[in-house]
């Protein structure tokens, strides 16, 4: 499991050149870079002044941190960024955003607020509002940005001037709206009201479609439709107003005790409900991705453009992948490496490793990939574990090789001491000869016997120590020129067979690294599958949850007499599910069409082993039958 990581303070995350661009702050993205666990990202915005950044130090766990101002300027500029363990989910890291407050009369710029709200829907899985006193009008035309959200982002990027917003519940944040200093009671036609209550009361449409009427509703109606859940929390002042500029230094018993508990059910509601941050199809984003997601949207933002969730992922994808690649390739090298530390080894000890090192490189890689739609980098893994894989079978072969050389040359000492001083230069020599060379092969294959090039440097050997053969065998006065011919004959045969024994033993290899490409494939289609149900699971998910939250939206409708709006959702819901079924027909013709070509490369790789395979065969039968007729001379 990937560790957590822990700042001490927080850091400006995106920031703003003097010239008025963003820009993503290279040291935040070095933090990002460190977390590979799943991050849940918090984002607060809102007027400048109504006090965001003491809830962040909340959720923090801290008392300080994200600046407090106490005058009218405006302390937080930019994105600032608190990495801290998630208090209650395990394995995961809270990320706290706290943003520069909208609407300071000093920058006078309304599109960088525009940007500066969207970068933080953009980035969070919840995104809280803060405002102060009530929820009227007023407060909800001050959060005139929602309304701006269709100019500022975008799904798709086929879709060029259509308007796609319907899709953003996918993707968007779960919304809170933080209401400080709150002074009224919550009544309802003179009932009292929960918080909750109090939100939906206040974003009730009016009905009517004059041009008053759909200014009114229009951020009412962005509220409801772009966020999949919405929630409200009212806190009282929190202390006397001579204190509040001072309130980081406040202890509890100097705070309101009703304030304190509003803020304390605040942060268990943040721990609990606010889900992991997820992209399009439902991935999961880590600190690097979201690091990744950052400089893609404030450089897309910083050029002009508008950004797009689909580039986004695209371009997420593209960089994930390669990492994923690599993390694999890395997995599997040092894996192989140790086991290079214990060559020689027989070939079926190596090619058990590498199924195994193999089968964690792609669970590695799958774990780290996503949207890898036409299998291009599996396949770029594979190519390169199987480049690396016949490496290592030659460095197993020539470590073998060298041992197999150096037990000959050690077994043969004896002999070759003899032969220099011309022992078996007499009449009897042959015999004697032969007699120390099969005690050589005998000891030689009772200590090599495992070793995968034992039989080609036996053979090797006895092809040289013929030549010595030959020249004791002619000057062996003992036999006659009768018996010299059945001994060379003989001789022949033997080398002939050891040639086939070397033949053999290739194809016994060959056989056994066919099984291995065998069982590796098997395991491989098994990791994909298992990826793909992961995917096709997530995907619909996420359109389930979002229809989960229209329809939800359009009961209330009817509940609160908008039949006609409700009548219009159904075309929207209907035109929703076909292009869900259609993302996921296409999803899954994607996944088919990957499997058939990873089934067809690995049938390529076997069809070229199998033709191998016939070739030494055929070689084997030849020598064979060229063996039968030396027998048959004999």
């Amino acid at each position: 499991m990937a560790k957590p990581l822990s700042m001490d303070k927080p850091e400006c995350f995106i920031d703003t050149e003097s010239g008025g661009k963003l820009y993503v702050k290279e040291s935040a993205l070095q933090i990002l870079q460190k977390i590979e666990q799943p991050v849940v990202v918090v984002a607060v915005v809102g007027l400048y002044r109504t006090g965001k950044s003491y809830l962040m130090n909340r959720l923090a766990g801290k008392q300080t941190g994200f600046a407090l101002g106490s005058t009218i300027e405006s302390k937080t500029k930019g994105i600032w960024m608190w990495c801290v363990p998630h208090p209650t989910k395990a394995g995961t890291t809270l990320v706290l955003l706290d943003t520069e407050g909208l609407g300071d009369v000093d920058k006078g710029d309304s599109k960088h607020d525009s940007n500066i709200f969207c970068l933080a829907v953009l980035l969070s899985s919840t995104l809280v509002y803060n405002s102060r006193g009530t929820i009227d009008n007023r407060a909800i035309e001050e959060l005139q940005y929602v309304t701006e959200l269709t100019e500022c982002i975008k799904v798709k990027s086929s879709n060029n001037d259509a308007d796609d917003s319907g899709e953003f519940v996918k993707f968007f944040p779960s919304f809170i709206w933080a209401v400080r200093d709150f002074t009224l009671e919550r009544k309802i036609d003179g009932n009292d009201a929960t918080e909750d209550e109090y939100l939906e009361f206040a974003l009730k449409l009016k009905p009517g479609t004059s041009k008053k009427v759909m200014e009114y509703n229009l951020p009412r109606e962005c509220i409801q439709n772009y966020f999949p859940s919405r929630k409200c929390f009212t806190f009282p002042f929190p202390t006397a107003p001579e204190n509040v500029s001072r309130l980081e230094k406040l202890d509890s018993a100097d705070m309101s005790s009703e304030f304190l508990e509003v803020t304390d059910n605040f942060c268990k509601y943040v721990f609990q409900k606010s889900d992991v941050k997820k992209l399009k199809d439902g991935i999961t984003v880590s600190g690097r991705v979201l690091g990744y997601l950052a400089k893609n949207y404030v450089d897309t933002i910083s050029s002009g453009v508008v950004p797009c969730l689909e580039n986004a992922v695209i371009a997420m994808a593209m960089i994930e992948n390669e990492a994923a690649v690599k993390d694999g390739l890395e997995v599997y090298q040092s894996g192989m490496e140790k086991l290079k530390d214990s060559f020689p080894l027989e070939l079926k000890d190596v090619s058990s490793e590498h199924q195994h090192l193999s089968s964690t490189a792609t669970q590695t890689f799958m774990k780290r990939s996503f949207r890898d739609n036409d299998g291009s980098y599996l396949k770029t893994l594979e190519e390169k574990i199987n480049k690396l894989f016949d490496g290592y079978l030659r460095q197993n072969e020539e470590a073998s090789k060298r041992q197999c050389e150096d037990l000959l040359s050690y077994l043969s000492g004896p002999m070759t001491e003899k032969l220099k001083q011309g022992f078996y230069a007499k009449p009897g020599g042959y015999d004697l000869f032969c007699k120390d060379l099969e005690d050589i092969v005998k000891n030689y294959n009772s200590q090599a016997n495992k070793e995968v090039k034992a039989e080609e440097v036996l053979g090797e050997f006895l092809k040289q120590k013929s030549v010595d053969s030959k020249a004791i065998l002619q000057a062996d006065k003992k036999l006659s020129e009768k018996e010299k011919k059945i001994k060379e004959e003989t001789e022949k045969a033997v080398l002939l067979e050891q040639e086939i024994k070397v033949k053999e033993e290739k194809q016994r290899q060959l056989e056994e690294k066919m099984e291995a490409e065998r069982r590796s494939n098997e395991e491989r289609m098994r990791q994909m599958k298992e990826k793909m149900d992961e995917e096709m699971k997530l995907q619909r998910e996420e359109a389930e949850h979002a229809m989960e939250s229209k329809l939800r939206e359009q009961a209330a409708l009817l509940e609160k007499g908008f039949k006609e709006k409700a009548d219009r959702m159904n075309e929207e819901m209907e035109e929703f599910k076909r292009q869900n079924a259609e993302a996921e027909s296409n999803r899954a013709r994607e996944f088919a069409e990957m499997l058939k070509n990873s089934n067809t490369r690995h049938e390529e790789s076997m069809a070229m082993m199998m033709q191998q395979h016939r070739e030494q065969m055929k070689a084997i039968q030849e020598m064979n039958t060229g063996s039968s007729d030396g027998c048959s001379i004999l």
